[in-house]
């Protein structure tokens, strides 16, 4: 495979220069903004390092998705899915662990299990949706962790809004995941596409789902 392989896969690309996307290289400063102003809003973060680690991939995502959106090469493309993938895998097991309650080897099954579904429908829709099919399984996740926060524990009213906290940012990422795979069919109408607003919501998706995180940990700890 030839790594440096230029890739066209976006309205916004006519050519292979560097700026040839500048919506979307730049609106990957909002993983940046993201990641720091969860951290920033969070209650003593240092007492809560998965969230830190979490909130870390998320800066990495806007350093990597801005790598391949400048440079446009299959090898640049592994740091644009590479910390994607780690993030959703490990919010999940966290997830399982800290909303749901469950112990840590229940939820690193079910996270291996999920991971394994995820290859599994990416491989049977390779390219569907404009590449987007591979992100259905982390929006079908959203729900079903909802779920399962909701009937977890005894504090109800605690896990009913982490519930519903969950359930809104899942209508967010499925708005986020329209706009990624709208990008080709509009170019026509709208040159500069839409992928970059796919940036900019999924950095809100991220940002309100490491919210939580640093929210429940503080709760759990002051309980």
């Amino acid at each position: 495979m030839d790594w440096a392989a230029t890739l066209d896969l976006y309205c916004e690309r006519t050519d292979p220069a560097f700026w040839a996307e500048p919506l979307n290289a730049v609106s990957n400063a909002a993983f940046l903004i993201a990641a720091v102003a969860a951290v920033a809003s969070a209650s003593e973060p240092r007492r809560d390092p998965l969230a830190m680690v979490l909130a870390a991939i998320v800066f990495t995502i806007g350093l990597g998705s801005f790598a391949f959106h400048t440079l446009a090469a299959k090898g640049a493309m592994l740091f644009d899915v590479g910390p994607i993938s780690l993030f959703i895998h490990l919010y999940l097991f966290a997830g399982l662990r800290r909303f749901v309650g469950l112990g840590p080897a229940l939820a690193a099954v079910l996270t291996l299990a999920f991971f394994a579904a995820g290859f599994s429908v990416d491989r049977i829709g390779e390219g569907a949706l404009n590449g987007s099919v591979g992100y259905l399984p982390a929006l079908a996740a959203m729900p079903a962790l909802a779920i399962g926060t909701w009937l977890h524990g005894t504090d109800s009213a605690r896990q009913a809004g982490a519930a519903k906290r969950l359930l809104m940012v899942t209508a967010l990422f499925a708005l986020s995941i329209t706009f990624r795979s709208i990008d080709n069919a509009v170019c026509t109408a709208f040159p500069a596409g839409t992928h970059f607003l796919w940036h900019t919501l999924n950095a809100c998706v991220l940002f309100l789902l490491l919210r939580l995180l640093f929210m429940t940990e503080r709760q759990v700890q002051t309980a």
